[in-house]
């Protein structure tokens, strides 16, 4: 899609240009790429050369010292955004204010010359990131009170799953962690992914604010839902202190990956072999398929039990 800039009357060339950003609304997927098609005014007819001709605009902008910021154009969200506003799909005006209505309230990202083939995976990752987390929080506020004690079964989930992911980190130690929680869900499953560092000395790892609060809310739906979630890791081992890589040089200590179910409202360690099942099965045939080289799948670590009641945190 073509960007979208606060009204100006000044040519392309003023130097207040520079000061006006800039919004684009990219079609990432090719069966968006053509759902788009279906509109007399949208002027591409190939996807491939859609995607050149935007990485050249966004390059130019950024020549010029214009802030651009892309987001996702979804043809589905817009149409229904054209429908709750009264206004043509088929009009290019209609997709300009889509656009900086998405800018505003999806998921985006700043254009900072990395190529778009790079940027767009980024892009739909945070894209898919801020849908876990709307969709979390709706199950959150959905939640109510608990009908013995009254207490917010909301605030109560939250608090055990900020409490499970603290022993959860103080269980593994150290090592370099990617944690990724599950939650089946209505069409899809919510995800969140949770990446950080356990050191040695047993200190508090340092965890990145934005994504820990997606994570503990995405594990705060999954303890509260009746629906069993999941709740992986895989831990890589850090260099040791005296900057000796783990392992030998040439074949590095191997990496392992733990599971929990999610369920009764607290995180039950799985067994080694049902977390090499679930790695070594293909979800779409059910058929073997083979193990990831230098990975070892060991059971889930015990955690201590729950604070109390789920009304109770």
């Amino acid at each position: 899609m073509t960007p979208t800039t606060r009204p100006t009357r000044h040519p392309a060339g003023h130097p207040l240009r520079r000061d006006v950003p800039s919004t684009a609304a990219v079609l990432a997927d090719a069966r968006d790429f053509a759902a788009m098609r279906r509109y007399r005014t949208f002027p591409f007819d190939d996807h491939r050369r859609y995607l050149q001709q935007l990485e050249t605009l966004l390059r130019t902008l950024a020549a010029q010292g214009v802030h651009t910021t892309l987001c996702l154009f979804d043809p589905t969200a817009f149409a229904g955004y054209c429908a709750d506003h009264g206004l043509d799909p088929d009009d290019p005006g209609s997709r300009s204010r889509y656009t900086a209505a998405v800018a505003c309230t999806g998921a985006s990202l700043a254009y900072d010359g990395t190529p778009l083939d790079r940027l767009l995976p980024l892009l739909t990752e945070e894209a898919a990131r801020r849908a876990s987390w709307d969709r979390a929080t709706t199950l959150l506020a959905r939640a109510g009170h608990c009908a013995e004690c009254g207490h917010d079964l909301a605030h109560a989930a939250f608090t055990r799953a900020t409490t499970a992911l603290q022993h959860l980190l103080t269980a593994l130690g150290d090592g370099t962690h990617h944690l990724v929680c599950t939650l089946p869900d209505a069409g899809d499953s919510l995800r969140a992914y949770l990446h950080t560092t356990g050191t040695p000395d047993g200190a508090p790892p340092q965890l990145p604010e934005s994504e820990t609060l997606v994570f503990c809310t995405v594990l705060a739906a999954a303890l509260a839902q009746p629906a069993t979630g999941a709740l992986v890791c895989r831990t890589t081992p850090t260099d040791d202190p005296t900057g000796t890589p783990a392992g030998t040089p040439a074949e590095p200590a191997p990496a392992t990956v733990r599971g929990w179910r999610l369920r009764d409202a607290w995180p039950d360690p799985i067994s080694a072999a049902e977390i090499f099942d679930a790695y070594c099965t293909d979800p779409e045939t059910d058929e073997p398929i083979p193990p990831e080289h230098r990975v070892d799948y060991a059971p889930g670590l015990p955690l201590p039990p729950p604070p109390g009641p789920h009304c109770h945190p």
